[in-house]
């Protein structure tokens, strides 16, 4: 181990296996508890996806558990595969609606790899006989939040290329895959070995400017992780990893567990990539500020940041080009004044007003918002109008950032909109209300059982 890497090792031996519910602020609880509620919301609509469908079919396939064998099950889906399956299959589904939490410094999601995988351990240890309980599962969640984004970081820093969330993710699942585990720190250390080096470190931007069914690369960060718990409880070996150990990455991991990066967590509105919400909230704000309809706009010019002018998306074929889009969701929020699961369709792909005014849309990189756009997301929207006017509105940052947070009743309706239509009122009534109390829950974790489990008569074959 190199100098200055043990005692950022030390440091994170404490931090993954010692750290208590105790341990955790006030403010990290409340966001773990929006994060759980907002990631099971939508869960329930990516279940319903086709990336939803065939990754759970793929991992029935591909991950039965046989008779005798630990298992989990899939997340609104219920069959039961093996723990790597149910984390491959749950966070492709979460990730299959991009409306999770995520964290712009670091450049993506921890949920959607962390939450799935963590399900996953909690669903072993159960059939083991080994319950967890509400506060566990909060601190277990809050210590792979924290890894993966301090490990996301540390990448970016010491490496080139943009890799997705499912290279840093990896990494957290695996540490709060030996803590369930109750591996040894040596063995946490192969673990976290084990992972950054199997993790998918795919380019992010390749699925920026041909969007697929690819996603963010959590779906192989998730199960990568969980891999590498059980490899490293096997006595497989993979140590370091070297954005944590390294010298060159102590500075990520020197003030673990005094300074919370979870609280720079941001929270979505819309199911498209977070580089397009300002655009999209400045259109808006723009359109209600002067009771315009979209028939009085003739084109639109939206300055922003390099990459999210990548989002090109003007005509998408398909909703991951959609999703992977600016021109067209900024043009959808014109039209119908919301983007929602309503609008996450083919009807819409093909609505001549929305089509009309994406391609009528703009994009124009500034060198001030490259500048900018670094710990926040910054863009402008101009409406020029059928009666000429030119309307342009001040530089804007997303709501939802930690400078300008939803509401926990907003969170909430985000959830109730989601999870609703799918899950029923009754169900999704109740699992708001278990979530809201998790805290609180020191015996056996009873809210997961059918709740996030039981496949909705929606999403049945």
């Amino acid at each position: 181990m190199q100098k200055g890497g043990a005692e950022a090792m030390i440091s994170f031996i404490d931090f993954a296996l010692r750290g208590t519910f105790e341990d955790l602020p006030a403010e990290v609880v409340a966001i773990m508890k929006r994060s759980i509620l907002d990631i099971i919301g939508v869960a329930a609509v990516g279940a319903t996806t086709e990336i939803g469908r065939i990754t759970a079919s793929f991992a029935r396939q591909q991950w039965c558990a046989g008779p005798g064998a630990s298992n989990a099950r899939i997340i609104f889906d219920g069959a039961k595969v093996a723990p790597a399956g149910a984390a491959f299959a749950g966070a492709f589904a979460i990730d299959s609606i991009d409306a999770h939490d995520g964290h712009s410094p670091v450049k993506g999601h921890a949920g959607s790899g962390i939450f799935p995988a963590l399900l996953a351990f909690t669903e072993d240890r159960a059939f083991q006989g080994i319950p967890l309980s509400g506060r566990e599962f909060l601190t277990a969640m809050a210590i792979g939040y924290e890894i993966s984004y301090r490990s996301g970081l540390a990448l970016h820093a010491t490496t080139t290329d943009y890799h997705t969330s499912g290279a840093w993710t990896a990494v957290g699942a695996a540490a709060i895959g030996a803590r369930l585990l109750g591996l040894t720190a040596d063995k946490l250390r192969h673990a976290i070995g084990i992972a950054e080096y199997h993790g998918p470190r795919s380019q992010m931007m390749r699925c920026i400017d041909h969007p697929t069914m690819l996603r963010d690369g959590v779906a192989w960060g998730s199960p990568t992780g969980v891999t590498a718990a059980y490899m490293a409880q096997l006595g497989f070996t993979g140590a370091p990893a070297v954005t944590v150990e390294r010298k060159d990455s102590s500075v990520f991991w020197s003030d673990l567990g005094q300074r919370w990066e979870i609280t720079n967590t941001h929270f979505k509105r819309y199911p498209v990539c977070r580089w397009a919400h300002p655009a999209i909230d400045a259109a808006n704000d723009l359109m209600r500020a002067h009771q315009l309809q979209s028939g009085d706009v003739e084109r639109v010019r939206i300055q922003t940041f390099h990459n999210a002018t990548r989002l090109a998306g003007y005509d998408p074929k398909s909703m991951d080009e959609l999703t992977y889009g600016i021109a067209f969701p900024t043009a959808i929020m014109i039209v119908r004044g919301e983007i929602g699961i309503p609008e996450m369709s083919s009807e819409v792909l093909s609505d001549p007003e929305i089509r009309r005014i994406s391609l009528a849309t703009e994009l124009v990189e500034t060198e001030h918002y490259n500048r900018i756009s670094l710990r926040e997301r910054w863009a402008d929207v101009t409406l020029y109008l059928s009666d000429g006017r030119m309307l342009q509105s001040p530089p804007r940052t997303p709501k939802g950032d930690p400078s300008d947070p939803l509401t926990d009743d907003e969170i909430r309706g985000k959830f109730y909109r989601f999870a609703e239509p799918i899950l029923g009122s009754i169900r999704a009534t109740r699992i708001e209300e278990a979530v809201s109390k998790i805290d609180h829950a020191t015996g056996e974790m009873d809210w997961l059982g059918n709740l996030v489990f039981e496949r909705p008569p929606i999403v049945q074959t």
